[in-house]
């Protein structure tokens, strides 16, 4: 009988769903590294890219990317976090909700201004609404919309991927991909012209034939 429900429950869990805890790297302001074979994507937030640069009020151009990548790894890096998911994305990886010292971790960062919502995403609207008010994280900036930054770059071709954190990088060594946090990411600059690229997760990035740098 027990047998019996344990599989019901199975069937009755949306295909991809999962939970899993772990301590967290902070990859950027949207996305943690638990120790999963992919990066866990955190759902309903969206957060500026690496490259992406805000103006504060004298003109002064800023790299607010960078800045919400570092505030998120001031708040949670190497913090315990529990992460459930419903479904993955298009490159694997799981959408989810994490929790971190009984916090939403998700909804935190929308609070403190270090995302935004996702495209018009209702879940974490009041937060968002809250940091914008108060000036709040990269809200004390102009800065545009991350989804439509990433557009922009898109369209100019002046980048490839920039939606995701990987470097592909090409070198004597062959082809090398870079995880944030490595210390060797900062200073790999990504040529889309001889072939490098941009990757979303490990697996995608294993696949297409590079291998992880050694440090």
């Amino acid at each position: 009988m027990f047998r019996l429900c344990s599989l019901l429950v199975l069937l009755a869990a949306p295909l991809g769903a999962g939970e899993a805890s772990g301590p967290i790297r902070v990859v950027d302001a949207d996305t943690f590294d638990i120790g999963l074979a992919e990066n866990v994507r955190l759902i309903g937030i969206d957060a500026a890219e690496g490259a992406q640069t805000c103006t504060d009020a004298s003109g002064t151009i800023l790299a607010c990317g960078e800045m919400a990548s570092a505030a998120a790894r001031r708040l949670y890096q190497g913090k315990r976090a529990t992460c459930r998911w419903e479904e993955t994305d298009r490159y694997g990886r799981p959408l989810a909700v994490c929790t971190v010292e009984g916090r939403d971790a998700n909804a935190d960062l929308v609070r403190l201004g270090l995302a935004r919502t996702y495209r018009d995403s209702p879940a974490y609207a009041e937060e968002e609404k809250e940091a914008q008010l108060l000036a709040r994280g990269l809200w004390a900036y102009e800065m545009m919309d991350p989804a439509a930054w990433r557009a922009a770059q898109r369209a100019s071709g002046s980048v490839a991927r920039t939606d995701c954190a990987i470097k592909g990088n090409m070198s004597s060594s062959g082809r090398i991909y870079h995880m944030p946090g490595q210390r060797d990411y900062d200073a790999t600059r990504i040529d889309t012209r001889r072939g490098e690229r941009w990757f979303c997760s490990e697996r995608e990035a294993r696949e297409a034939g590079w291998r992880k740098a050694r440090r």
